[in-house]
Order: C-alpha cells, then sequence, then structure tokens
C-alpha cells in the first residue's frame, strides 16, 4: 500500500491542477476587459468556460483535502493508532472519486459535456428485435438513474406484439454525450427466445444512435423549403389524452433523409418545437461526423449502422457474457449490465479513442 506523502503531487500533476488555475486566471482578465460584452456569443462562450474550469478547481480542492485526510490516517497508523477500518473507508471513497475524475478527464471533446439525444431502432426479425430494442432503452434508462441524470422519452413507437419499433430519449446531465457517444452502432443479443414455443436460439439486433442536445447559439441552416412536415395521431405510452388529436408531428430534412419526430406533448405547436430541435441536433451530429471521416482514417474503428457491423454482442445462451468488439472488454455478469451498469464498457471505450488519437 503506498503512503501519503507522494500522493496528493502525483495526484495533482495527473488532474493538471496548475494548469487549470492559469486558464480560470486568463479568462478572469479577459472578462475584466471594458470591451468584454462588445461580442455578446464570445462573451456567453468565455463565461461558459470559466464556470466549468471553477467547478473542476473545486473539485480538485476536495480531491487535495481528501488527499489530506488519507494522509493523516497513515501518518496515525505509523504512530500505532487503531485507524484500519476508518483509513480502508476513505481509501475506497478516495479510489471511487479518482475513477469518477479520471473518466472526466476522456472526456474533453467539444460536445462531451452536453446532454445527450439518444435513438433506438430494432433490427429484421420482427418481434424478438423489438423486444432487444425495449431491454436497451430499459438499460440505458436504469443507466440514467444510476448517475442521477434526467431521462426523457421523447418519442416511442410500440411494437405489434411486444417492444419497441423506434424511441427517442434525452439524457439530461454533466458529460452524458461525452459518457454515452461510443453507444452509437449495432447491438446484437442471442438467446433463447420468449416468443419461440420450440425454445430455440434466436440472434437480434438493434441500431443505437446518440447526437448532442446542442446549444441555440450553433448555427444550423435548414431551409423551409428542405422540410417535410406530417402530423399524426399519436400512439405508445402516454396520458389519457394522447391518442385524441394529430398532434404528432414527423419531419424529414429532405437533403439528408434524416427524420425527427416528437408525440410526448399534447400541443401540436410543442412536438413541433421538440422535433425540430431533434432534427438540428441530429444534422449537427451529421456535419460532424462528416469532418472527422475527411480528417482521419481511424473511423474504421467506429463503421457506419448496418446490421452486420454489430459493436457489441450481449450472450445469454449458451452461455453468458457480453463483449465489445472494438476494446475487447468483457463481462460475464449479464444480469448486472442489463440493468445499467455499463460504466465499464464506456470507460473502456473511452481510452480506447484516447489511444486512438494520441500522437505518435
Amino acid at each position: 500500500m503506498t503512503t501519503g506523502s507522494d500522493a496528493p503531487s502525483n495526484c495533482g500533476a495527473f488532474f493538471d491542477a496548475p494548469q487549470r488555475r492559469k486558464e480560470f486566471e486568463t479568462l478572469d482578465k479577459q472578462i475584466a476587459q471594458p470591451d468584454f460584452w462588445q461580442d455578446q456569443e464570445a462573451s456567453q462562450k468565455i463565461l461558459t468556460a470559466r464556470k466549468r474550469l471553477s467547478e473542476k478547481i473545486e473539485e480538485d480542492d476536495k480531491l487535495a483535502q481528501r488527499l489530506a485526510d488519507a494522509d493523516a490516517y497513515f501518518e496515525l497508523a505509523r504512530e500505532g493508532e487503531p485507524v484500519e477500518g476508518e483509513l480502508r473507508t476513505e481509501l475506497e471513497a478516495l479510489r471511487q472519486e479518482v475513477e469518477r475524475i479520471e473518466t472526466e478527464t476522456l472526456l474533453a471533446g467539444e460536445n462531451d459535456h452536453l446532454n445527450a439525444i439518444v435513438a433506438i431502432h430494432p433490427g429484421a426479425g420482427g418481434t424478438e428485435s423489438q423486444d432487444w430494442a425495449e431491454m436497451l432503452l430499459r438499460m440505458y434508462k436504469r443507466w440514467t438513474e444510476r448517475h442521477g441524470f434526467t431521462f426523457t422519452l421523447n418519442d416511442y413507437q410500440s411494437g405489434e406484439e411486444a417492444g419497441l419499433k423506434s424511441a427517442t430519449f434525452t439524457v439530461a446531465g454533466d458529460y452524458a454525450y461525452g459518457m454515452l457517444s461510443g453507444e452509437t452502432g449495432v447491438h446484437r443479443l442471442v438467446r433463447i427466445s420468449p416468443f419461440d414455443q420450440a425454445a430455440r436460439r434466436h440472434t437480434s439486433f438493434a441500431s443505437v444512435f446518440v447526437s448532442p442536445e446542442i446549444d441555440d447559439t450553433i448555427n444550423i441552416e435548414i431551409k423551409p423549403d428542405d422540410l417535410k412536415v406530417e402530423t399524426y395521431r399519436s400512439s405508445g405510452k402516454g396520458g389519457q389524452h394522447v391518442n385524441t388529436t394529430d398532434s404528432a408531428v414527423r419531419i424529414t430534412h429532405i437533403p439528408t433523409g434524416t427524420v425527427a419526430q416528437c408525440q410526448n406533448e399534447r400541443s401540436q405547436h410543442r412536438n413541433r418545437e421538440m422535433a425540430m430541435k431533434f432534427l438540428r441536433s441530429r444534422l449537427y451530429e451529421l456535419e460532424l461526423r462528416k469532418r472527422r471521416e475527411t480528417a482521419d482514417k481511424l473511423e474504421a474503428s467506429k463503421a457506419d449502422i448496418d446490421f452486420g457491423s454489430q459493436i457489441r454482442s450481449y450472450v445469454l445462451h449458451p452461455y453468458r457474457l457480453i463483449k465489445d468488439h472494438r476494446t475487447k472488454f468483457e463481462m460475464g455478469d449479464t444480469d448486472r449490465v442489463l440493468d445499467g451498469d455499463i460504466d465499464p464498457f464506456l470507460k473502456a471505450y473511452l481510452l480506447s479513442r484516447r489511444s486512438l488519437v494520441r500522437p505518435g
């Protein structure tokens, strides 16, 4: 077990707290300039960056205090005091905090701090795949609850017998998009079908697409002539009034074929507003993907979504194992993962993404 004298300095170097403080001071000097508010958009970005840095510095201070507390316990232990239980508790809390902060250090993308909009669609296979898509929806909802994030179901189309035909939801919380961005792709399930009277093994597919909920200040030009707007009667999950009017809205961006829809609100106006928000988000993500594909060749690890390019397999029979095909990370506790504990997979992907973009 490592003793405490070097721990605070090592951890501080890892998280680069001094650099954060320098950046914070630089932003404060910019804010103090007389002409700071002349460019409102630029000023707002600086204030947002300052707020984020302030939160990180406060986090650094708390971590330093926790390290100092651990140091104090080590010193008492060296003097013969019976503090082993308290020390173990403190070190376990410290380990969890460091792991959480380490994960956030991997989220340095331009949009990683934003909320996430997630769409799930079943593959070919009817009821089997639709039920699998429903299982994925539950998994992500449980993950959201574990993190204390806000889950909002924006659109839900029920399957004929079970499961869902499509679902779109928003996960609101710090770094939600950065943490979930690696979930984009095809997810494969192998199990004994609960819908097959012969109890045969089936393979099902469902696709997940994650995009950032972009800020209104980001300019995404959408021409009215490029839009096809349709209204229809809401169906699926909702209150007693959900099916009584043609309040649901589907918007198609004709040049790209991108579709966004919302039926969660009673008001057609509100549904249209939300659908436009989803559309802007997806068009922005499409633009980012184009830029990444042009910029480098690393997109080979992020294959286009089709039902032959699964990123992860969930095997429930004849053995139980969940394996990510990009990172090779795997877990045997399938129930735990399907109940929302997907953090090990998310972190493994973030680590692999960092290694891919690291120079040299």
